[in-house]
Order: structure tokens, then C-alpha cells, then sequence
């Protein structure tokens, strides 16, 4: 049964790495601004729930309807855990390797962003300035700073994965 529970979410967090992949080059491909679009930011966290989801239904009818609650969270997170490990690899190898300057179109449509974003908030100009000059400081797609991106992701959506594994446990009572 264990060994069933890594199959069926290692396949679905190749499945999310890929569709994560997917959709960063080809809006690398199309537009790169578009990663700096909000709502693609929402479909790519509701697409990682959304299979992480599957991935403990899965397990869950593999072994008849049930799944421990550490179960459940361990096919939520190992998923999450490969689709954002193959992501993060593919946009550090795109901005660091095969295109930085596009890590540079990047940031400036990010700084455009956060511009808008603040004056749509009525920021005063120093705290928008003070931003700025902190996107500007950055190298995103640095080592350290894509570390420091998957961890929080990984936080994020243990967080989740915690919620999801409460919500779809269900014991066996012939185990209990």
C-alpha cells in the first residue's frame, strides 16, 4: 500500500511539474509580462491545490476509501513538493541559463506592476519608491532567492496540504 501511495503521487506531481513548466514557457514564449499577471498567479496556485486534491483521492481509492491522515498529507505534499521542484528548476534554467536578459524584462514589468498596484492603493511616493528601489536590488532568480521562493511556497501549501488531509481522512475500522 505504501509503496502505491508514492507511485500515484510522485505520477501526479510529475503531472503538475509539467503543467507548471508548461505554462511558464509558454508565457515566456508568448508574453513574458504574463507572469506577472494575477490571475495566471491564481490558476497556477489553484491548479497545485487542484492536483494535490487528486493525488490524496487517488491514494484514497487505492486502498478502498481510506487514508490515514498522515496518508492523505503525504500524497498531498510529495506531489506539490516534485510539480514545484521541476518548476522552480525550469524558470531558474530559463532566466539564468538560456535567456537572462528575459529575467531583466521580468523585473521591469514586475516594478510596472507594483507601481500601478501601489497607486491604485494611494501609497505615498516613498513607499512606492522604496519598493522600487528593493525589486531593483534583487536578483529574483537568483540560487538564494529561488530557494527562499520554493521554501515559502512549500509553507504555503503544507498549510493547505494540512486542511486537505483533515478534510479527506478517513480511517479503516477494520484497522482500528
Amino acid at each position: 500500500m505504501e509503496r502505491s501511495l508514492k507511485s500515484i503521487a510522485t505520477n501526479y506531481g510529475l503531472y503538475l511539474g509539467v503543467l507548471l513548466a508548461l505554462i511558464t514557457v509558454l508565457s515566456y514564449a508568448i508574453n513574458i509580462e504574463l507572469l506577472t499577471n494575477m490571475w495566471l498567479g491564481i490558476f497556477i496556485m489553484v491548479a497545485i491545490i487542484v492536483l494535490g486534491i487528486i493525488a490524496v483521492a487517488k491514494v484514497k481509492q487505492a486502498q478502498h476509501g481510506f487514508a490515514s491522515f498522515k496518508q492523505a498529507f503525504t500524497a498531498y505534499f510529495i506531489t506539490v513538493l516534485i510539480g514545484l521542484l521541476i518548476s522552480t528548476l525550469v524558470s531558474y534554467l530559463l532566466f539564468n541559463v538560456i535567456d537572462t536578459e528575459a529575467a531583466e524584462t521580468l523585473k521591469q514589468a514586475t516594478i510596472e506592476k507594483t507601481v500601478e498596484m501601489l497607486e491604485g492603493f494611494n501609497s505615498p511616493s516613498e513607499a512606492i519608491d522604496k519598493a522600487v528601489t528593493q525589486i531593483e536590488s534583487q536578483n529574483q532568480y537568483s540560487l538564494a532567492n529561488v530557494a527562499k521562493g520554493l521554501a515559502g511556497y512549500l509553507v504555503v501549501f503544507s498549510i493547505i496540504g494540512l486542511i486537505v488531509a483533515a478534510a479527506m481522512k478517513k480511517s479503516n475500522p477494520e484497522e482500528a
